[in-house]
């Protein structure tokens, strides 16, 4: 590997055998297929982005080691709710020994339970509410239609201000994307706080759903950009927990093969997943690798891994060898 750095040198000289051996492995597997000319997609589940993933992916993004993103509707706001937010958040050190009456004082003070991390219900989401709507608004009176994600990025460049945020604009992932305009697929948005916020300003006739591109556009979407961007070595993808970040966007490849029947298609040409369930063949989200091929996602020879461990570690490490960190 090129250009190792610290980080990159430690894992390889400590990281032997079994789910860290697993970590190396699919690392240099990313690394040589950004090298032979292949794109990644990355897939965010669970709360990566209040566990601050942005401090690497957001380097990765602008590094032009990802090339298209996947997320849940949570974790694309909650990047933007720590930009602005963050030194209002409170930390639960303890969260394990709360009682239900301790759950019930955090939620009296509008604070959000993460795991560790309450978000802050009138800094983050309050904040955000005005400017989404009035994003919305505007779009709805000029006739157009955009993405979910779309709205956020006119958020981050034209709406919020540099004195707003309160951490390193530089660890935000969203923000690195949308100076990007990095393509991204945000399947079910609408099971998310600003899915409930949209939800709210239809029921008060603020504005009408017609102003928002939904779930089956991203999927054609998603089937053109996969249409432009597979030739050569390919499209991989490094998922990052289950459920439908990661079910939805692995899916076109099958459409567009059975039931398109566009049979040059080539299937997806990395697979890692990064997950701490114990993988089932019963469990379509957590189907291990080999499943997939009889799915039509995978092939038989393609690079597939599982690292069962924790992302929240596991992910930070794994981006900071694919960077030479």
């Amino acid at each position: 590997m090129e250009n190792k750095g610290i980080i990159s040198d430690f894992i390889e000289n400590n990281f032997k055998h079994f789910n860290a051996a697993a970590l190396v492995d699919a690392s240099k597997a990313y690394v040589a297929h950004l090298k032979d000319g292949g794109k990644m997609m990355i897939t965010l589940a669970g709360a990566m982005s209040t566990a601050e993933l942005g401090k690497t992916l957001a380097e990765m993004i602008r590094q032009d080691k990802v090339q298209i993103i996947t997320c849940t509707g949570a974790n694309l706001e909650e990047d933007i709710f720590n930009l602005v937010a963050h030194s209002k958040y409170v930390r639960v050190p303890n969260y394990r020994d709360l009682s239900p009456q301790d759950e019930h004082d955090l939620y009296d003070k509008g604070m959000n339970r993460v795991t560790d991390t309450c978000i802050p219900e009138e800094e983050a989401f309050r904040v955000l509410e005005k400017k989404l709507l009035k994003v919305w608004t505007e779009a709805e009176s000029k006739g157009e239609r955009y993405f979910p994600h779309e709205y956020m990025y006119k958020i981050l460049l034209s709406e919020l201000k540099e004195d707003e945020y309160e951490i390193d604009p530089k660890n935000s992932w969203m923000l690195a994307a949308a100076k990007k305009n990095l393509p991204m697929i945000v399947p079910g948005w609408e099971d998310s706080t600003c899915g409930n916020l949209f939800a709210a300003a239809v029921i008060r006739n603020e504005i009408s759903v017609k102003c928002l591109k939904v779930g089956i556009e991203y999927m054609t979407f998603l089937a053109d950009w996969y249409r432009k961007n597979s030739a050569g070595k390919g499209i991989g993808f490094y998922q990052i927990g289950g459920g439908i970040a990661g079910d939805f966007p692995i899916c076109v490849v099958p459409m567009m093969i059975q039931d398109l029947q566009w049979e040059e298609t080539p299937f997806w040409a990395y697979f890692c997943q990064i997950s701490d369930s114990t993988t089932s063949y019963g469990s379509y989200s957590g189907a291990v690798p080999n499943e997939k091929i009889t799915w039509g996602k995978l092939d038989a020879d393609t690079p597939k891994f599982i690292v069962e461990s924790d992302a929240t570690i596991v992910a930070p490490l794994m981006f900071a060898y694919i960077l030479g960190y």
